[in-house]
């Protein structure tokens, strides 16, 4: 599984990230929204959930139950470091793959559970309501002021959550945040509510 991980000293927590289709851990987007996490102390994981061979095609790329078996995968890969240095465990998940952040974080397989979520851009109602329900970590939705039909179907959705959960809109931002600005925003915003759920270490 390609990536990278980046553990500022002092970390109090650890964000994995889950794209959407067609982005990967070099993408400048993604490495710029974790630089922002770094200097607020939060180690981050980016890799690339489906490997080359499963990455063909637009079917595997929107797969979430696949892409939230990899994040899984990907989680039990990070458990025993995050736990010998006291580290929370939080999700940053875009587009399609705040579909499968979602799923990852509600399997109750998870031997650590998920402190944090963030989901930017996309709709979380796509993993059914039996999922949101068994929904425990505080969930923060950033979603474009202008993605009007996405705001509704994130809030009929939010209505199912039993979680802490948060739904902030930004003004004029596309649907996938490309103007610089707006990806400042959504990084400051993601990088507050992760110091504020994964603020305090988890005792080793």
């Amino acid at each position: 599984m390609t990536g990278e991980r980046i553990c500022p000293a002092e970390a109090c927590g650890l964000v994995l990230f889950a794209y959407g289709s067609g982005s990967s851990h070099r993408s400048p987007r993604n490495r710029y929204v974790a630089s922002v996490l770094h200097e607020a102390g939060i180690a981050t994981r980016l890799f690339d959930l489906l490997a080359p061979h499963e990455d063909v095609g637009m079917s595997n790329r929107f797969n979430t139950a696949l892409l939230a078996a990899w994040l899984l995968v990907a989680t039990r890969w990070v458990e025993d470091y995050a736990r010998q240095r006291g580290l929370r465990i939080g999700y940053f998940g875009a587009s399609t793959g705040v579909a499968a952040a979602i799923r990852a974080a509600s399997d109750p397989q998870l031997l650590s559970p998920i402190d944090a979520l963030v989901c930017r851009g996309g709709r979380v109602d796509l993993t059914g309501l039996e999922v949101l329900q068994r929904l425990a970590a505080p969930t923060l939705m950033i979603v474009s002021a202008d993605d009007v039909d996405v705001v509704k179907l994130n809030q009929l959705a939010s209505g199912h959550m039993q979680c802490e959960w948060k739904i902030d809109l930004v003004p004029g931002a596309s649907h996938l945040f490309e103007d610089p600005a707006a990806l400042e925003d959504v990084a400051g915003r993601a990088a507050l509510w992760f110091s504020q759920h994964l603020g305090t270490a988890r005792q080793k």
